[in-house]
């Protein structure tokens, strides 16, 4: 009996801390995907005077790619690996036009950030 009740608490345990993990990962999602909404909120503030001060918009843009980095290292969610894609497409053009001395244009940036909250709420 001793026998059965432990494999029995084993099997209990295993989907417990596999429902766990998947919890850890979607909270780490939604943290990160927080930080990139403070960091693009940073970059549309420093996206009016780009021109003038272009590295207030590089560092906002560089928070912003370590944030992805760190969401797309920890998820195997196809759903947010593409969402990650996105925002990282949006944020290489407004890189490109700060580099060309432009405005940049950060609309794609905040869309595809707002996907990326969206798909890595939990629930």
């Amino acid at each position: 009996m001793t026998v059965i009740a432990a494999l029995a608490a084993v099997a209990v345990a295993v989907p417990v801390t596999t429902a766990c993990s998947a919890v850890e990962k979607a909270l780490d999602c939604a943290q990160t995907a927080d930080a990139i909404l403070t960091s693009v909120e940073d970059l549309q503030q420093a996206a009016s005077s780009a021109v003038d001060n272009p590295a207030e918009a590089e560092r906002a843009l560089d928070r912003i790619d370590k944030n992805l980095d760190d969401i797309g290292d920890k998820t195997d969610n196809a759903d947010v690996s593409k969402a990650v894609d996105d925002l990282n497409g949006a944020v290489k053009g407004v890189r490109e036009s700060v580099d060309q001395g432009k405005t940049p244009d950060v609309t794609p940036v905040t869309n595809a950030a707002n996907e990326l909250t969206k798909v890595c709420s939990p629930g």
